[in-house]
C-alpha cells in the first residue's frame, strides 16, 4: 500500500532531500546536490519562491520506506503577470512503479486545485533558477551539467501516463571547444559590432553592485512578455542570485554588450561545470567536501552558457551571435574542451539559430509540461 504524507518534521525534510541517493545508486550519470542547498530550498527563509503562493512538499512511503516525492505550489506574482492561475510541480521523483508517481501527482494535483489552480505546468525550478526547470527527454547517456537537470527515461512516460502533454521544450546545445570557430561566424559578429556600433566586455567582479544593476537593467528590457514561464526577477532577487554564484564565477565568462554610449543592450553568463566537482563531493562540504572541490575545480574542463539576454531593439543585429562567439573564445582561452549552452526555449528561434551557427550540436532537450485540472 502507497501512503502519501506531506513533509512537515525535520525527519521527513531529511528523507525527501535523501531520497535520490538510493534512486540513482547505479546511474553513473547522476550528481549528487549539496544535502545543505537543497534542506536550504525547502526553507521559506531561503527560498523566496515560497513566499509568492501556497505550497508544499510530500513523500510516497510503501510502509515506513520512502519511494517518491514532489513539490508543488503556485506563484501567485506570475500568474498575475500572466493572468493565468496556474500550479506548478518540482523535485519530482520516484521509484520505477507508475502506482508510485500517480499517488504522488494526486496529491500534488489537488494540492494546487485547491489553492485555485486551473492548470499545472512543470517540472519547474524549486527557486525560481535556473536548476531542475524541466525533464529531459533527450540525452540520457550523458551527465547533466551544473545546474541542469536530469532524471529517468521512465518519468516522461509517468507523466504522459497520467495525462500531461507538452507545453513548450527547452533546448541544450553542445559545442566543441578544440575546433575552430566557423569563420563566418567570425567574420559575421566583426562586421555586426561596427555596423550597429556595440562592445562587449567582461564583468566587473569588484564591483558587483555596479553589475547588479546592469543585469537588472538587462533583464527588465529584454525578456518577452509573452513567455509563458518567465518575468524580470527582482532587484533582491538579482543580488540573491548574484552573491550565491559569485565565487563560482570566472569574469571572461561573463559578458556585457554595450552601445557606444555604454548603455547595457545584452549579456551571457557562462559558469565552469562545477558537476565536474560536486560528483566527488557526493553532497557533503565537510569532512573532504572542500578537499575535493578546491583540487578537482582546476581540472573542470567544460563550462555552462545559461544565460543570454539581448534588449529587442538590438535584436538580429548579431549581439547574440557576439556573445555566443566571445564566450567560445574565453572557453578556449581557459582550457576548456567545450561548453553545453542550455536551456533554450524552442520558440526562441534567433538564440537556436545562433547556437547552431556557433558550431552547436542539439544534445539534450527538456520539457515542460501542463495538465487542465
Amino acid at each position: 500500500m502507497i501512503n502519501v504524507a506531506a513533509v512537515t518534521t525535520a525527519r521527513q525534510r531529511r528523507q525527501f532531500v535523501d531520497l535520490p541517493w538510493r534512486l540513482y545508486k547505479d546511474d553513473p550519470n547522476w550528481v549528487p546536490p549539496l544535502r545543505f542547498d537543497m534542506i536550504n530550498t525547502l526553507n521559506p527563509k531561503h527560498n523566496a519562491l515560497l513566499n509568492l503562493g501556497p505550497w508544499c512538499y510530500f513523500l510516497a512511503y510503501k510502509g515506513k520506506r520512502p519511494v517518491g516525492r514532489v513539490g508543488c505550489g503556485l506563484d501567485r506574482r506570475l500568474n498575475e503577470a500572466k493572468g493565468v492561475e496556474a500550479g506548478y510541480i518540482t523535485l519530482f521523483e520516484c521509484e520505477k512503479d507508475y502506482q508510485v508517481a500517480e499517488a504522488l501527482l494526486d496529491a500534488a494535483v489537488g494540492f494546487v486545485r485547491r489553492h485555485g489552480a486551473t492548470v499545472v505546468t512543470g517540472p519547474q525550478s524549486p527557486s525560481n533558477g535556473d536548476d531542475y526547470r524541466g525533464m529531459l527527454i533527450k540525452g540520457f547517456d550523458t551527465p547533466p551539467t551544473f545546474l541542469s537537470s536530469y532524471n529517468p527515461e521512465w518519468y516522461p512516460e509517468f507523466f504522459e501516463r497520467y495525462g500531461f502533454t507538452k507545453q513548450f521544450d527547452r533546448n541544450a546545445y553542445w559545442c566543441d571547444a578544440t575546433q575552430p570557430i566557423p569563420e563566418r561566424m567570425v567574420r559575421g559578429v566583426d562586421i555586426a559590432e561596427r555596423r550597429y556600433k556595440f562592445r562587449l566586455r567582461t564583468a566587473d567582479l569588484k564591483n558587483i553592485e555596479k553589475e547588479i544593476q546592469v543585469f537588472k537593467h538587462i533583464s527588465d528590457n529584454s525578456m518577452p512578455e509573452d513567455w509563458p514561464d518567465m518575468i524580470p526577477p527582482s532587484e533582491d532577487e538579482v543580488r540573491a542570485e548574484v552573491n550565491k554564484l559569485k565565487f563560482l564565477a570566472i569574469s571572461d565568462l561573463i559578458l556585457i554588450a554595450e552601445d557606444y554610449e555604454g548603455t547595457p543592450i545584452g549579456m551571457s553568463i557562462a559558469l565552469p561545470d562545477y558537476n565536474q566537482v560536486l560528483k566527488r563531493m557526493n553532497g557533503r562540504l565537510f569532512p573532504l567536501g572542500w578537499w575535493h572541490f578546491l583540487r578537482a575545480r582546476k581540472q573542470i574542463d567544460v563550462a555552462r552558457l545559461f544565460v543570454i539576454m539581448v534588449v529587442p531593439e538590438y535584436h538580429r543585429k548579431g549581439v547574440s551571435a557576439a556573445l555566443y562567439l566571445r564566450s567560445m573564445e574565453a572557453a578556449h582561452r581557459l582550457g576548456f574542451r567545450g561548453g553545453d549552452g542550455s536551456s533554450i526555449h524552442e520558440f526562441n528561434i534567433a538564440m537556436n539559430r545562433d547556437a547552431q551557427g556557433a558550431g552547436g550540436v542539439l544534445y539534450k532537450v527538456f520539457r515542460i509540461y501542463q495538465l487542465p485540472i
